[in-house]
């Protein structure tokens, strides 16, 4: 394991600066293109997702709110609470600030990716209807791209992998449960298997149930977790009102910390908050396009706005309300605490003693709603590569990885996905950003319509 995790360090400063440039470059590039065309129809996005707008007969497999739902799913989860975590110990407060500009760029990302998913959806091998970067890097701009789609399913088998939410839920257990001195002295190691193989079973049922069972499943966990969540963190913060706003003032100071800028390590703070961004809500890495690709809608435009609320809700609310909690608690200043460890630490602090153990439970919450969405995205790389029936197999790989996870350590495991995603946002975001005019054409369109239905 040891060597393996030399070998993916090595390998990502290469691909740092190609995500850099594409994701935040290609971003602000999509961001003056549209002339903010997505914040401006903020209103209109929710008044889809609430299926104000929706039109019988339409194609796909799944609702406007479902789709959202499935994919806050997979990005509203560890990401928010650990990878906050992992960012602060990694580069102080500060990196919080390059996490909201990366996750307002994401939005116009989104906008423009999902849009596409259904602009060019396409068939798999069993004549389903399918969405993706794969299907609109090979139909928006030819056959010719086809090795760039091929190189992205590639990474998707790594970057869809649950591994990095089978490590946190396990780290979450082993700190709040302390199984040895609590339930039988097993040793780390084997109460840590006993948990990957557990969180591997529990996870079969319900992706060898197929998309709609996701679909329920998450929509019907997501909405009420992040409710919990925020109920709990808006307790903290009222608790602690006066702390409150030096933290996010704190925030924006590090951010620009002179020091940091002197030293060199101002692009490196840039880099970290940019990657734990991606991880976050996942804008620019093709994984949402997949799920929003199946939605019940014939307007690509509709499809896109509802998507650009994902970034929105995970990282500019659930993000902010993790770090200023991991902030005016102190518990960013522990020096072993990383990970899921270090917001364990500050909900402990915060919520009369017992805020750890609400915390594992909506962790747990977390974890089997994001190993449940996740699959699918595997799933439908895999069967891009081969073909359907060979596509289910990948499930298996996925369940057996869990427990591999389990027992890793954490920086091993941000490292593979860290790589994955890196290697996946670049044929994404160079497709999004060639076909991003047939979006505006498609944008223009869809609004002189709306505005000609309201005369």
């Amino acid at each position: 394991m040891k060597d393996f995790n030399d070998f993916l360090s090595a390998m990502l400063p290469y691909t740092e600066w190609a995500m850099l440039i594409l994701l935040i470059g290609g971003g602000l590039f999509l961001v003056f293109q549209s002339r903010f065309l997505p914040y401006r129809y903020f209103g209109h996005a929710i008044a889809i997702t609430a299926g104000k707008h929706d039109k019988e007969g339409a194609k796909g497999d799944v609702s406007h709110l479902q789709a959202l739902s499935a994919a806050v799913a997979a990005t509203v989860g560890l990401g928010n609470i650990s990878g906050v975590a992992i960012a602060i110990y990694m580069g102080g407060p500060g990196v919080v600030f390059w996490i909201w500009v990366t996750a307002l760029i994401g939005m116009c990302i989104k906008f423009y990716s999902c849009s596409l998913s259904i602009m060019y959806r396409g068939t798999d091998s069993e004549g389903k209807l399918q969405g993706g970067p794969m299907f609109y890097i090979t139909k928006g701009i030819g056959k010719k791209a086809k090795p760039l789609a091929t190189f992205f399913c590639i990474a998707g088998l790594f970057g869809f992998l649950g591994v990095f939410t089978a490590n946190q839920f396990t780290q979450t257990f082993m700190n709040v449960v302390k199984p040895n001195e609590n339930l039988a002295m097993l040793g780390d190691f084997n109460w840590k298997l006993i948990v990957g193989i557990t969180l591997a079973i529990i996870t079969s049922f319900v992706i060898f149930g197929g998309l709609k069972k996701i679909a329920k499943v998450a929509s019907t966990i997501v909405p009420f977790m992040v409710l919990i969540y925020f109920v709990a963190v808006v307790v903290v913060m009222a608790t602690n009102a006066n702390e409150v706003w030096p933290s996010l003032k704190l925030i924006v100071v590090e951010a620009f910390d002179f020091d940091t800028m002197v030293k060199g390590g101002f692009w490196g703070l840039v880099i970290l908050g940019v990657r734990r961004a991606m991880f976050s809500n996942e804008a620019g890495l093709g994984s949402a396009p997949m799920y929003h690709g199946q939605s019940k809608t014939d307007e690509p435009v509709q499809e896109g706005l509802v998507a650009m609320l994902g970034p929105f809700i995970d990282t500019i609310i659930v993000c902010t309300l993790t770090a200023i909690v991991i902030i005016l608690s102190g518990a960013y200043l522990e020096a072993e605490s990383n990970g899921i460890l270090m917001t364990l630490i500050a909900f402990k602090k915060s919520l009369f003693g017992f805020g750890d153990v609400l915390l594992m439970i909506i962790v747990s919450a977390f974890a089997l709603s994001t190993l449940f969405t996740y699959s699918y995205y595997g799933v439908k790389c895999l069967s891009f590569l081969t073909n359907a029936k060979i596509g289910k197999y990948y499930n298996w790989y996925f369940v057996a990885t869990i427990v591999f996870a389990a027992v890793a350590s954490v920086d091993l495991v941000i490292n593979l996905i860290d790589l994955a995603y890196a290697l996946m946002v670049i044929p994404n975001m160079i497709a999004v950003l060639y076909l991003s005019p047939r979006v505006n054409l498609a944008a223009k369109s869809y609004f002189s319509k709306m505005k000609h239905e309201k005369a």
